[in-house]
């Protein structure tokens, strides 16, 4: 009907082109009133047919059919030549259209979420059945598994893909693909490489860390089925990455390559799968430059020249629940490069603690960075009776080596509570980056009292591969150092 209206409108053939041009307005606003209030229509409706899997795949083709008559008919009104307005309604209503057909393209490529999720769940069980090491012997296998890994999700796909290839126009079924390359690569990592909970994952491994006092344990509480991947696994995953690149290529009938290469999602997954095989030393290092807001979001501390010189401001941090003071001194050798670092605690102040017995205030002073595991890492204050704002000056020498700089290490402060026959309470924690006093090389830092420490994406899963690492006394200690929380006050 738009189409005969066009016809009509050409058939008068009217000389003067003002005229000409307000016909063409209108009939543009006519076009796109019209073809948005059916996209309207269309995209309400469409959630009920999704189960009917050959209907949403019409329903799509339409909307790009749509597309196809609009271009059409943009040519016909004269295209460039046509009146500006016009022109511009119409170039509009294209991308309102295309934005139509991608919002169709995910929600009917969401539907399929479940369905993944239980092939995910499917493959997991496949892919820890293989057991041993990756040698010599077991890499002529790695094919074999990976095949075997991927069967649940190709009978998936395969079912799918060969009714789609029949119903979707090419565009249409272009675009299902890429939905579907998102959601297997997103499943892939969130269930099988680093299974995920809900937004409160960290501050799930972090109690349970605590509360078990050992991290052995830690898997059985992550969310989800959490598991370290052996290298033989990794490779498998890799293999299998592959495989499935080439399946939604289709010899150049599906997928571009250069998309499915530069994806986000399938960057993330093989960053994930990288740090699987990176040792604990890299991870830490990984994991110290890269998380700058750990505590109070890495505000509130304060540098001056030396202890003697108070800080001219306070934190300014919300909820304080009290400082400690350190005097930082770096030095580097200059020979041999050896790097040292000498930690003076200088004190504590205005510590929030309630406790029914007496309270013994003590700090826990611990490097943290890579090649560490045979220097001594960690050191403590002697307690303090019954005071809030103790006074320790006590002095204790880091020794780090030469092959890394300053920027790698980085100094955790925890206030405890010294308890007798139990475990000690954690009152707060601090962490000093030395890269935030290089250029200083020896300052007194005031540092507020954090509850916990806090990690983006990166660090959480330096975390999940580390607390995997159960014969690994670095990484232990490492996990148990990032979990600490402030225990709960007494009459609180």
């Amino acid at each position: 009907q738009l189409n005969q209206s066009f016809e009509i409108i050409k058939k008068l053939e009217c000389p003067d082109p003002n005229v000409m041009a307000q016909y063409s307005r209108r009939f543009s606003k006519t076009i796109a009133k019209v073809l948005l209030q059916y996209s309207a229509i269309l995209t309400k409706g469409f959630p009920s047919y999704i189960e009917k899997e050959k209907i949403p795949c019409v329903l799509m083709n339409n909307v790009q059919q749509l597309r196809i008559q609009l271009e059409k008919m943009f040519e016909s009104m004269g295209a460039k030549q046509m009146d500006t307005e016009a022109s511009d309604l119409l170039n509009d209503l294209q991308v309102r259209l295309n934005n139509v057909l991608d919002d169709l393209s995910s929600t009917f490529g969401n539907s399929f979420q479940s369905h993944i999720n239980d092939c995910m769940r499917q493959m997991a069980s496949l892919l820890y059945q293989i057991k041993g090491p990756l040698n010599e012997n077991t890499k002529n296998q790695v094919e074999a598994d990976s095949d075997n890994m991927l069967r649940p999700l190709m009978d998936f796909l395969d079912g799918k893909l060969t009714l789609f290839a029949t119903v979707c126009e090419k565009t249409v079924l272009k675009r299902v693909l890429k939905e579907l390359w998102r959601i297997v690569m997103s499943s892939l990592e969130k269930t099988i490489v680093l299974p995920q909970g809900h937004d409160t994952f960290g501050a799930q491994i972090l109690s349970a860390a605590k509360e078990l006092g050992h991290l052995t344990k830690l898997k059985d509480h992550m969310v989800g089925e959490a598991k370290s991947l052996t290298p033989r696994q990794c490779a498998v995953m890799d293999v299998a990455l592959d495989t499935t690149k080439q399946y939604f290529h289709a010899g150049g009938n599906g997928l571009k390559k250069a998309f499915l290469e530069k994806s986000p999602e399938l960057s993330s997954l093989r960053h994930a799968l990288s740090l699987y095989t990176q040792t604990t030393d890299t991870l830490i290092q990984t994991f110290v430059t890269t998380q700058h807001t750990q505590v109070h979001n890495g505000k509130g501390i304060r540098l001056t020249l030396n202890e003697k010189t108070q800080p001219s401001r306070g934190s300014g941090v919300d909820k304080p629940i009290g400082e400690v003071s350190l005097q930082i001194e770096l030095y580097t050798h200059p020979k041999s490069g050896e790097r040292k670092v000498t930690v003076k605690v200088i004190g504590a102040s205005d510590l929030k603690w309630q406790t029914s017995g007496m309270f013994r205030p003590f700090v826990e002073i611990t490097m943290i960075g890579p090649r560490l595991s045979d220097k001594k890492r960690k050191f403590q204050t002697k307690s303090k009776n019954n005071s809030w704002s103790p006074k320790f000056n006590e002095t204790f020498h880091f020794v780090l080596g030469n092959q890394d700089g300053f920027e790698c290490y980085e100094v955790q402060a925890c206030v405890k509570d010294y308890c007798f026959g139990r475990a000690d309470r954690v009152v707060g924690l601090a962490v000093v980056q030395l890269r935030d006093i290089m250029e200083r090389g020896n300052c007194a830092c005031w540092c507020p009292l954090g509850q916990r420490i806090y990690m983006d994406d990166t660090g959480l899963t330096a975390m999940r591969i580390l607390s995997q690492r159960s014969n690994d006394d670095v990484a232990k200690e490492f996990v148990r150092l990032k979990s600490e929380t402030r225990s709960a006050e007494e009459g609180s």
